[in-house]
């Protein structure tokens, strides 16, 4: 496809990147002189209806967005049965490759780049669009550090009659919601949850649910509990822990209802690192009630029996009513004092301090005080299994009663083993085995494959118990090795041979540069021959380095003469020898004329009929001599 012309405007000139659904190219657009990306279906897609008219749903739904986070849609066509969208050209990575470069973020520089995603995606849903596959590929990072959110390729409108898919589950198994994973219902809640999952793994480095197929993963967005991120990354702000939970329920009810709430609670946390994000949601349910019946006769009595009669009958209903809450009151008492507090009692407690207490004792605090327990997530760690090791609430804080209160509970000691250091930089490993209080050794080795400063391997493998004599060793790439060789001497030579000289000293031809030049040796007309070369001849240089050179293509041209044939003048007229002498100044070679009469007198014009009567040179006349000429008035004829 490179160098095809789409829409007799643009110039595929490379490919920059590739999905499941598309190809992208970066591309010149030959009306406005710029660069642009242009998205291409892939063949096998163009012919399904269904993935064509998603592929151009994207330019519809994003067409109308306006935003600085958001990759502007130019123009949209196709090319022999292929679709294409041509979009702004941003120069960066995407927020996947940076990641994979820098493992995870500070936690600030999270905020900010969550901030920005964020204020995209509310754009889009103010504009009545879900994205609907918010994850690392489809973000890209400027190099400025600005994000960009691209690929609404599975975009919809939230106005559409039904926002499920009723064929095909779309979006990135890592990153899509619960409600996404069971093919139900979805709204803007779900661009939350993925947005929630990226800032999971910004701060951690890790996607919360992994697993060997994307059935797997799905079925742990659906069932299984999340590790907190605070677990992973101690060094986060305890507000940003409880935001992403937040982001990332699997009920989308207890979720943040909008994008602009999230954005506000980000703000604030990167204002104030110590800002506690709450949890709460309010469950107000609509209640369906009988409506009020009016006996119409009333309307027939006279202003005062009417007056009387309502005050009566407010009366009998007013007595009815005490009567019923009454019964009602008493009934209730006797099947509800045990578990239910008093009508008197607060309506909110003090949250006590329940760390470090039993799973049991814990309980039975928070029932006493009208608050329910319930058990979010396990984990490993030094304390007894069965003892409260966090929970979402802060001790000394109003809780509501009734009010759900997660707990993390311990799952009792875990044997420490090796980490998995493969594929990390050297210094991110070392400082993980550190903090294990463990030894550790590098060795450094020549890799063409592994970036310098990565980790190759490691012994004891990953998962390896942990003893008090362990120690690691850690394999780091020092990148490919270096192999020298000289460069030879290409001068003289032409380009085809100095092609092949430099393979065989491993080096390759590098840029090319002619000039032309005139030769009076006709032997070298038409010859090429190198005269200069980017590397003195004897250095050494790595092997596959580049030469230049710069070469010379002979012309011949014939010398011009230094000498030209003057035959014997005298005696001839000036009209005679006007063409000579011109001839001769043509040629470059001087001619002065001196003019006489008979007496030898000068004058100033020679007339037609003057005779030569002396010359300064016959034969041949040098470059740089003077030809004098001297003419001799003409004598008169006598009549």
């Amino acid at each position: 496809m490179i160098g095809t012309l789409l829409g007799n405007r643009y110039e595929l000139i490379e490919k920059i990147g590739e999905g499941g659904m598309a190809e992208v190219y970066r591309a010149k657009c030959h009306l406005l002189n710029r660069y642009v990306a242009v998205k291409m279906l892939k063949e096998e897609f163009s012919r399904d209806n269904e993935f064509v008219d998603k592929f151009k749903r994207e330019a519809t739904a994003v067409a109308s967005l306006s935003d600085n986070n958001i990759v502007n849609i130019y123009d949209v066509g196709s090319y022999e049965n292929t679709h294409y969208i041509v979009m702004e050209y941003v120069k960066g990575r995407t927020l996947k490759e940076v990641l994979q470069r820098d493992i995870r973020f500070d936690y600030n520089r999270a905020i900010d780049i969550a901030i920005q995603i964020a204020k995209a995606l509310e754009c889009a849903h103010k504009n009545n669009v879900i994205h609907r596959d918010v994850k690392p590929h489809n973000i890209l990072v400027t190099e400025d550090g600005d994000v960009k959110v691209t690929d609404f390729g599975i975009a919809k409108a939230s106005s559409s009659v039904t926002i499920t898919n009723t064929s095909k589950v779309m979006g990135s198994a890592h990153y899509f919601s619960p409600e996404q994973a069971k093919g139900s219902f979805v709204d803007f809640r779900t661009d939350i949850y993925s947005l929630g999952i990226v800032l999971y793994e910004m701060v951690t480095g890790k996607v919360p649910y992994d697993a060997e197929s994307p059935v797997s993963v799905a079925l742990k967005h659906i069932q299984e509990q999340v590790v907190p991120p605070k677990h992973l990354n101690p060094s986060i702000p305890e507000g940003l822990n409880q935001l992403i939970l937040k982001a990332i329920e699997k009920e989308p009810i207890k979720r943040y209802q909008s994008i602009k709430d999230m954005i506000i609670d980000l703000q604030r946390i990167k204002a104030n690192s110590s800002y506690v994000v709450t949890n709460n949601f309010i469950d107000d349910h609509t209640r369906i009630m009988e409506p009020v019946i009016v006996d119409e006769e009333e309307y027939e009595e006279d202003e005062k029996s009417f007056l009387d009669g309502r005050k009566k009958k407010m009366l009998i209903f007013s007595l009815l009513a005490v009567f019923v809450l009454g019964i009602g009151a008493i009934t209730g008492w006797f099947v509800f004092s045990k578990n239910s507090p008093s009508p008197l009692a607060p309506k909110t407690v003090i949250m006590p301090e329940i760390k470090g207490k039993s799973l049991e004792e814990a309980k039975k605090l928070l029932k006493d005080l009208g608050l329910k327990l319930t058990e979010a997530d396990r984990r490993k760690s030094d304390k007894p299994e069965g003892t409260i090791l966090d929970c979402n609430k802060v001790v000394g804080e109003k809780v509501d009663i009734n009010t759900e209160v997660r707990v993390t509970v311990s799952s009792g000691q875990e044997a420490q083993t090796v980490g998995n250091y493969k594929d990390m930089p050297k210094e991110q490993a070392i400082e993980y085995i550190k903090n294990l209080g463990l030894k550790y050794d590098v060795k450094d080795e020549y890799s063409d494959t592994v970036e310098k400063g990565i980790v190759i391997d490691q012994t004891p493998d990953a998962d390896s118990p942990i003893t008090k004599d362990t120690k690691i060793t850690l394999r780091v790439s020092i990148g490919p090795k270096e192999v020298l060789t000289e460069v030879p001497d290409l001068r003289g030579k032409t380009v085809n041979e100095a092609k092949a000289l430099l393979a065989s000293y491993k080096l390759k031809l590098g840029e090319q540069t002619e000039l032309k030049k005139d030769t009076d040796d006709k032997s070298k007309d038409g010859k090429i021959e190198i005269t200069i070369q980017s590397q003195q001849p004897g250095s050494n240089v790595k092997v596959n380095t580049p030469i230049n050179i710069t070469y010379v293509v002979y012309t011949y041209k014939a010398p011009e003469p230094t000498t030209i044939k003057v035959d014997r003048l005298i005696n001839k007229t000036y009209k005679e020898i006007i063409s000579t002498i011109t001839n001769i100044r043509s040629k470059g070679y001087t001619v002065d004329i001196v003019y006489t009469d008979n007496e030898g007198t000068p004058v100033s014009n020679p007339g037609d009929n003057d005779v030569v009567v002396n010359q300064s040179v016959i034969g041949d006349l040098k470059k740089g001599e003077t030809l004098i000429i001297t003419l001799k008035k003409a004598t008169p004829i006598q009549q």
